[in-house]
């Protein structure tokens, strides 16, 4: 009778899992392999966490006071679906001030919720099953998950530390096929901190334009590079058609939490990703949009200062990293490090979960990025000069301990 009810009890339970009516492409896909580290660290106030890619700085507060002031006015209706036409002409002429790429406002821009959205939106509109995403990695974790999800076939690149993490024209030659369609750029880099010059992009548009691709130039860090101006790919003779560039306010004007972003590229792409945005957001919330308005009008004093910031930490962290015997590229773009830990024998799963149980700092294992991670680790260096001091300290006794076998 026991075994009876224990069958019936098996059975009501394999009936009742919905996961038979998830989308084999959603229900098999992994979950984010940062998620894991945040979550290892969660709730634990002794942990210096290097995990999170976000500024530790609040919203300037007369960018949170221009919203506040929307909302006090009662503006808080709908707006155009393609973003308010101030928002979209100040993102129009500060494109062309910073970077010297010109877009017409009324049928060129599109404001998101955040890049993300607009990685996502170019995605589908561009993607038809079985079509080929060409993604230099390390990269952003959600390129692959999303082209999945639209039937796309991502390919990774493997890009490497000795050429400071740059795809060269001879990777990308080697991985294109009848099937390529898309290559996603992220430059400056999440991971790395790796950037792409002119030289360097000059022969990667030229292979774009032989072999017809379109490239989603994700450039949410153009601000935050050191030594050297940001150049997107958009902006190289030939590329602004087939080209979507993808950017935001969360990084350089501190506004992660906001989720306001946008995309800009040829009306024709344009318009389908609008269709999308139409049918699944309908726009971005109007109080964003103002806020996003106030920064890029008046708040470039802020961003320049964070900036400057960021810069002092950067070559704190790679002085530091480079003194407890971390071997690291230097980054010149974004707010990350990408250190070697490949001499401590560990994997990067391993060293990342000892480190935090045994040193209290909290950091990503390269591994999670894509290809050519593994043996590296991601540290952001978004936190105070205090904690950097500490972690970086707290790292060198981890190691040490290593060393001598602890």
């Amino acid at each position: 009778m026991m075994r009876q009810e224990q069958v019936v009890s098996e059975n009501v339970q394999t009936t009742n899992s919905m996961t038979r009516f998830l989308n084999p492409l959603v229900r098999d896909m992994p979950p984010s392999g940062i998620r894991k580290y945040f979550d290892l660290a969660s709730g634990n106030k002794e942990i210096i966490s290097l995990g999170v890619g976000e500024p530790d700085f609040v919203t300037p507060w007369h960018v949170r006071e221009a919203a506040v002031a929307s909302l006090e006015r009662g503006r808080t209706t709908y707006t155009p679906n393609a973003g308010l036409p101030e928002l979209r002409e100040a993102i129009a002429e500060y494109l062309y001030t910073e970077f010297e790429v010109k877009y017409e406002p009324r049928n060129e821009i599109l404001v998101t919720i955040g890049g993300s959205e607009a990685i996502d939106l170019a995605l589908r509109a561009f993607i038809c099953p079985g079509d080929e995403i060409l993604v230099p990695e390390p990269t952003y974790i959600p390129y692959a998950p999303i082209s999945t999800i639209t039937g796309g076939v991502p390919v990774g690149i493997e890009t490497f530390a000795k050429d400071n993490f740059k795809l060269t024209p001879e990777a990308l030659r080697a991985k294109l096929t009848p099937r390529s369609k898309v290559l996603i750029l992220c430059y400056p880099s999440n991971p790395t901190g790796g950037i792409m010059s002119y030289e360097d992009l000059l022969p990667i548009a030229q292979i774009a334009q032989e072999h017809d691709l379109i490239v989603i130039s994700d450039e949410i860090y153009a601000e935050l590079t050191y030594g050297t101006k940001h150049v997107s790919i958009a902006s190289l003779p030939g590329m602004k058609e087939r080209t979507i560039l993808v950017s935001g306010f969360s990084k350089a004007f501190a506004m992660t939490g906001w989720r306001m972003g946008y995309a800009c590229g040829h009306p024709d792409i344009i318009s389908a990703m609008l269709k999308i945005h139409q049918y699944t957001v309908m726009c971005a919330p109007v109080m964003g949009q103002v806020a996003a308005y106030e920064a890029l009008t008046k708040g470039m004093d802020e961003k320049d200062r964070m900036i400057e910031s960021y810069n002092q930490r950067r070559r704190l962290v790679v002085k530091g990293f480079r003194e407890i015997g971390l071997e690291c590229h230097e980054p010149q773009g974004a707010f990350y490090l990408f250190p070697s830990i490949a001499s401590t024998g560990l994997s990067s799963d391993e060293f990342c979960e000892r480190l935090l149980k045994e040193g209290k700092v909290a950091t990503v294992a390269g591994h999670v990025f894509g290809l050519g991670g593994e043996g590296f680790i991601r540290c952001s260096y978004a936190s105070s000069v205090a904690q950097l001091q500490e972690a970086i300290h707290r790292i060198d006794t981890f190691l040490q301990k290593l060393k001598s076998g602890v």
